[in-house]
């Protein structure tokens, strides 16, 4: 059970990262900014913050921008689900498990 648990949640991670990562590179690719600079935009434009000192200037990078942040907000909302619910799982286990100890299941 634990392991499934850490499966879903390295998963959830690891989904994260991907999207940070291909955000990361095509705004290399397409606006020619700095590596700091993309993963900056990447991350403000997948959590929806949008600080406006960065901006697409290319027609080209402003579709990939609105379908970024479509998905990633999308994978960022599962993402953080996923953690949420394995860690009210993990709660409600130990819950149970000290109610189990003293004998006082319902």
């Amino acid at each position: 059970m634990l392991s499934n648990i850490k499966a879903q949640v390295v998963a959830a991670c690891s989904a994260l990262i991907v999207v940070i990562i291909i955000g990361t590179v095509t705004y290399r690719c397409l606006e020619g900014w700095t590596w700091i600079q993309c993963f900056y935009f990447s991350v403000s434009t997948f959590t929806t913050t949008g600080y406006g000192d960065l901006h697409p200037t290319s027609d080209a990078c402003r579709l990939f921008t609105a379908f970024y942040i479509l998905i990633g907000t999308a994978i960022a909302l599962s993402s953080l689900s996923v953690i949420g619910m394995n860690y009210l799982k993990r709660r409600e286990d130990k819950i149970i498990e000290r109610r189990e100890k003293r004998g006082n299941l319902p």
